[in-house]
């Protein structure tokens, strides 16, 4: 475990270097954050929702300063991947599945509270109906946080088994695309899930890409009651597990049947 929890703090003392992509991954994230709310305050004055606009707009800030967590892959492994240099990787003494997925755990960690940080104290002191608002209770808060730590090991096995296919293929952009759009439409970063029609989504919310962000954005806000908690965390615990089998038995198939491409 020791040796795992090395490889976490490596990753993430390399990740904190990158202070210019951070700085311009804010300023980004900030200006579609402001354009995605004024949309929406436009919607909400031609035609009001049952949703609060405070919620909504609550929403947006958090899928925002979260973004990094969605979209984050590891360079060095798809290097790995295309050059064979993952040979070298095979005599490491550690499962390789755990090896890689405590390095995309650090990175997504680390660059997402670099960015969050700052966004949500920037969002924090904007005017009412532009800033984000304060947690419905406690109780709710700490849930939140709880669903988002889950989040993040459930996205992290997904960003895994991607890895496992791009070693058959050699290529990620296909397999990296098509997560990508479920990951970006399916947990509420394109359009937030509680504007979706009910019968969208008490399916949506089954699925492993609403319980990345817009889970813990619903207990935050108070759309789903602290009482709903367990239930969110026990499908949340349940998707990370089931994720986390089928990569490690996808990466162990793949180390059976390794070819090893360059030289």
């Amino acid at each position: 475990m020791k040796s795992y929890w090395t490889v976490f703090r490596l990753r993430r003392k390399m990740e904190v270097q990158y202070r210019g992509a951070m700085l311009g991954g804010i300023i980004c994230q900030i200006f579609f954050g402001l354009i995605l709310i004024a949309l929406y305050r436009a919607l909400y004055e031609s035609k009001p929702q049952d949703l609060p606009l405070s919620h909504v707009v609550t929403y947006v800030w958090l899928q925002q300063a979260f973004f990094r967590m969605l979209l984050a892959s590891d360079p060095d492994l798809l290097d790995k991947i295309r050059t064979g240099g993952i040979a070298y990787d095979l005599c490491r003494p550690v499962s390789l599945y755990g090896f890689y997925y405590m390095r995309i755990l650090a990175q997504k960690l680390t660059g997402s509270l670099m960015r969050a940080v700052p966004m949500l104290i920037f969002a924090a002191f904007l005017p009412e109906g532009w800033g984000i608002t304060p947690p419905a209770s406690p109780a709710g808060f700490l849930l939140s946080l709880a669903a988002l730590l889950l989040g993040l090991l459930c996205v992290s096995a997904l960003e895994n088994i991607t890895m496992a296919f791009t070693m058959r293929t050699l290529d990620s952009r296909g397999v990296q695309a098509m997560l990508n759009l479920l990951m970006m439409t399916l947990s509420g970063n394109i359009l937030p899930l509680t504007l979706f029609p009910d019968s969208w989504q008490r399916i949506i919310t089954l699925l492993p890409y609403a319980q990345l962000l817009d889970a813990p954005i619903r207990l935050y806000t108070g759309d789903w009651a602290p009482q709903a908690g367990p239930r969110i965390l026990a499908l949340q615990l349940g998707w990370t597990g089931l994720l986390a089998a089928l990569g490690l038995f996808l990466w162990q198939r793949n180390q059976k049947h390794i070819i090893v491409q360059g030289g």
